[in-house]
């Protein structure tokens, strides 16, 4: 009579070991492409390793605010060859980006230098931080003013700020239009 050890993570260890292996050697057809993105000023920006990639076969679209990055490197071809190693994945990588409100969708650059793809995203000019000037009515003076000059008590004698008839009332009235 034979006995034998009952382990239990051995069918754990082989499952791992047979999912580890083969991810690694790219046979699900897709592999991650490993990324970088941060925001640099007025632009997001996404460094992808692709080395080895034919130029040429990198394509990048934007549908629906994903943005989408596939593309192709096919392995050595040897007729007759016994591999002893193949561990370099080959065939359609893809990856998929989903964008936020907000991006220049139609200003998307795109640079390959190295085996990395450089793309730059930039913000748009509505998402863009900006000042609203704010304009008091019924008055000609900036907010914040001492009370005696609107009230007609100071030295400002040459112009009657409360009727608006004053000499700098038409720069006032620009101001107030160009800042809306």
């Amino acid at each position: 009579m034979s006995t034998s050890t009952f382990d239990p993570f051995r069918g754990l260890d082989r499952t791992f070991d047979r999912l580890f292996n083969d991810s690694l050697r790219g046979t699900t057809g897709n592999a991650i492409m490993p990324m970088d993105l941060y925001r640099s000023g007025e632009s997001f920006v996404a460094h992808i390793d692709l080395p080895g990639v034919d130029p040429g076969s990198i394509d990048i679209d934007v549908e629906d605010r994903t943005l989408t990055v596939r593309a192709e490197r096919t392995g050595p071809e040897e007729e007759g060859a016994q591999w002893l190693s193949r561990e370099r994945p080959t065939g359609t990588f893809a990856r998929q980006l989903s964008l936020g409100r907000g991006l220049a969708l139609d200003r998307i650059e795109a640079d390959y230098r190295d085996g990395v793809l450089s793309l730059k995203i930039p913000v748009a000019e509505e998402a863009k931080p900006r000042k609203i000037s704010v304009s008091h009515a019924g008055s000609h003076q900036a907010i914040g003013s001492s009370s005696d000059k609107s009230s007609g008590n100071g030295s400002d004698s040459g112009s009657d700020a409360s009727s608006g008839t004053g000499s700098d009332t038409g720069s006032d009235e620009a101001q107030r239009h160009a800042a809306v």
